[in-house]
């Protein structure tokens, strides 16, 4: 009889400690979750930026800490909102100087069907989300200088993706004194292309800026297309070994412009990207 009990039991001992295998694995990554250091934070701005996109301003001047871990462009955090658990992983826009000043993080936010992200673009001035620490390493630009010797910079960044590229601009990155720095920024349409209200700023730091639309209306004259399209009509890389390139937005777009001009020339040790 013992001995007929013997498999049925061993078998329900293997499925227990399976279970509690389980059980273990599942609590610790819930613990690896549950980890993250978040920081209750006010909207201060929730306005429209272009179709589909967003400007979005978060007081952060109660978290000098937060506000000090923000050093470099490109880097981004987790955004929570009211009971909604899966965060939104957003690139932080506003300058790291801006932080500092201002007590505030601003973020340009595409609102996609069904998201996190729809659900922060349709709160109020006042609502409070949660923000994790700064993460990532942001853009090197120490690679790329001093801009004596690399004097050619070639930005390209498309749709929401200009977010960590205004960062880098109005952080400053020596673009005044290089002869050539160029940002590709491709959209829809102008409807879907958000900060053109600060192109002409971007311009008197040095940076020229090229809008390429891939679906323009009836008047546009400027480039159309996809901006590795517009760029390849363009080109005009006099030195290659004296050329940075910043990439941010569609991954297609990044890996056809970086095989474009890597295979020009381009060093991948200058290649910045966040995408």
């Amino acid at each position: 009889m013992f001995i007929l009990r013997r498999p049925h039991l061993t078998r329900h001992l293997r499925f227990s400690r399976s279970n509690r295998v389980a059980t273990v694995v599942s609590a610790a990554a819930a613990v690896r979750q549950d980890a993250t250091l978040w920081t209750p934070a006010p909207l201060s701005l929730v306005e429209s930026a272009a179709e589909s996109l967003f400007h979005i301003s978060i007081d952060i001047s109660n978290s000098p800490d937060l506000a000090a871990s923000y050093t470099r462009p490109g880097q981004y955090l987790q955004l929570r909102v009211p009971d909604v658990e899966k965060p939104s992983f957003l690139a932080i826009a506003s300058p790291p100087s801006f932080a500092a000043a201002s007590g505030a993080f601003e973020f340009l936010v595409k609102s996609i069907a069904g998201s996190t992200a729809e659900i922060l673009c349709g709160l109020k001035r006042g609502e409070t989300v949660e923000l994790s620490s700064v993460m990532g390493n942001g853009f090197d630009v120490d690679q790329i200088d001093p801009p004596g010797e690399y004097p050619t910079v070639l930005i390209f960044a498309t749709g929401s993706g200009i977010s960590p590229i205004r960062s880098l601009i109005e952080a400053g990155f020596g673009a005044d004194r290089r002869s050539d720095v160029r940002l590709y920024y491709g959209a829809r349409n102008l409807k879907r292309m958000a900060y053109q209200e600060k192109f002409k700023e971007w311009e008197s730091s040095g940076v020229k800026v090229v809008p390429v639309l891939s679906q323009p209306d009836d008047g546009w004259r400027g480039e159309t297309g996809y901006v590795q399209a517009a760029f390849a009509r363009a080109k005009q890389v006099s030195d290659p070994s004296a050329t940075g390139l910043v990439l941010c937005g569609q991954r297609q777009m990044a890996e056809e412009i970086t095989a474009m001009l890597v295979a020009d020339g381009v060093s991948n040790d200058k290649l910045l990207k966040n995408f």
